[in-house]
């Protein structure tokens, strides 16, 4: 009998982490990932904890894994001040996923994401931002393929929890244009099975592949079928004169959804998401959307449920920044890091002045010394440029927090970001004054980088 592969799940705590580890602990060696520790006696797979944010720590939870299941996102709410858009905050989880994949030799991800839209609108930041994904996952050795998918369906579903939601809520519900989009949703069953199929075939590296079911639908047509299975007489049509805006107060304020979730995804469902994929998976189950819908439904079924852990860390008044700054000159990591002393110093008229001393680089204002980073050089390359902060009356925690220039998307872009800084100041005072100047100091960057030439 040929031994089992090692499978490590980032995102197993979610939807859909859940329901691959319920129906595949059998089939795979599993990993799953998660940033608290869980108790491995009340568990049939294998918990590894994992600060995502950190390489290091990646590369340790990929330890001996032959694949790897990727379902991060970070649409929800922080507990922390977290200066950061989940769209720039998922490119720097996906660049230290793909470093920390080839660091292990991991053979082949499978990222689950979103069907990109037919139409010829803007894409969606939500839609752009799992496009994105793809592309900073398959930026290096490991073969990834990307699973594009239309809304999928199943027991404990956040995304059709919002429908639910909606028509146990809303005798009358006045759609926005927006719900005349087309999709092809699938049921979880399939889509499970879809991601079985692809995981280590070397048919699909690569390659992304869009999956769905096979009845074309618009968002309305869900809420009339799902109030049909409810048993809730419902009276759904559309205006034309609902602003994006207020669909998000609506969906938000009815369904009970947090904003972070609902907002972005709100955006994308205003294009059309069908298929057109070249690459077909064989032998899945075709169920109509009324069966997915009434399984999802089915109060019998019990939902798996993650294992409790403990956090790893308290997350109470720290702080994570995380900016993407545009870098049409392709300046590498390396550059910048060695720039933006030079240019802070210059920008302050040396009010502010940047002293390096052994690898060690000191802000000072007036001889006092606000800002101490250690560069860490064997840790670092032209693409990524990674400083510990030790010290300055800024910060309360030396040996905890650390600074990084990450160049990314081809050197497009530049990561800046901060993790796990405590600041010395009083909560309410940093949040409205040291807060606010660094994303202020960022984006005059910004401006610099984009005043230079290749």
């Amino acid at each position: 009998m040929s031994k089992k592969k090692k499978l490590a799940i980032a995102g197993a705590t979610g939807f859909i982490g859940r329901w691959f580890i319920e129906n595949y602990k059998d089939k795979y060696d599993i990993i799953a990932l998660s940033r608290k520790k869980v108790n491995p006696s009340n568990s049939d797979v294998e918990w590894r904890m994992v600060d995502l944010f950190s390489i290091s720590s990646s590369n340790k939870a990929l330890e001996g894994v032959d694949y790897a299941l990727y379902l991060v996102h970070s649409m929800q709410p922080s507990t922390r001040l977290n200066q950061s858009n989940f769209e720039d905050t998922d490119l720097l989880l996906a660049d230290n996923f793909s470093r920390a994949a080839q660091n292990c030799n991991l053979k082949h991800i499978v990222y689950v994401g979103g069907i990109l839209p037919k139409d010829n609108l803007n894409i969606s930041k939500h839609l752009l931002s799992r496009f994105e994904v793809e592309q900073v996952l398959g930026s290096r050795t490991t073969p990834v393929t990307a699973v594009r998918a239309g809304i999928i369906i199943g027991p404990g579903g956040s995304s059709f929890r919002i429908v639910t939601k909606l028509v146990q809520n809303l005798p009358i519900m006045a759609c926005p244009e927006w719900t005349k989009s087309k999709n092809q949703p699938i049921d979880l069953r399939v889509a499970l099975k879809s991601i079985d199929q692809i995981i280590g075939n070397e048919n699909y590296y690569n390659n992304p592949i869009e999956i769905g079911g096979s009845e074309v639908v618009t968002y309305m047509d869900i809420l009339k079928m799902t109030a049909r299975e409810m048993k809730k007489k419902r009276w759904i049509f559309s205006i034309p004169f609902f602003s994006l805006g207020m669909s998000k107060l609506w969906v938000g304020l009815f369904s009970g959804s947090n904003s972070n979730f609902v907002s972005p995804l709100i955006e994308s469902l205003r294009h059309d998401m069908t298929l057109s994929s070249k690459l077909v998976l064989k032998d899945l189950p075709d169920y109509s959307i009324k069966e997915t819908i009434q399984r999802a439904l089915d109060k019998n079924i019990k939902i798996p449920s993650a294992p409790i852990g403990l956090a790893q860390t308290n997350d109470k008044n720290t702080v994570r920044s995380v900016q993407r700054i545009s870098n049409p000159s392709k300046k590498t990591a390396l550059w910048v890091a060695q720039s933006y002393p030079i240019w802070l110093s210059k920008i302050f008229n040396r009010t502010i002045a940047a002293e390096e001393k052994k690898e060690v680089l000191e802000f000072k204002l007036f001889g006092i010394c606000l800002l101490q980073l250690k560069y860490i050089k064997n840790r670092s390359d032209k693409n990524r440029q990674l400083f510990y902060i030790t010290g300055g009356y800024l910060t309360k925690r030396t040996n905890r927090g650390w600074l990084e220039f990450r160049s990314i998307l081809d050197g497009n872009y530049i990561i800046t970001a901060i993790h796990e800084f405590v600041p010395r100041l009083p909560w309410l005072v940093y949040k409205f004054t040291q807060a606010k100047a660094h994303l202020l100091v960022m984006k005059k960057f910004e401006n610099y980088l984009n005043t230079l030439k290749k």
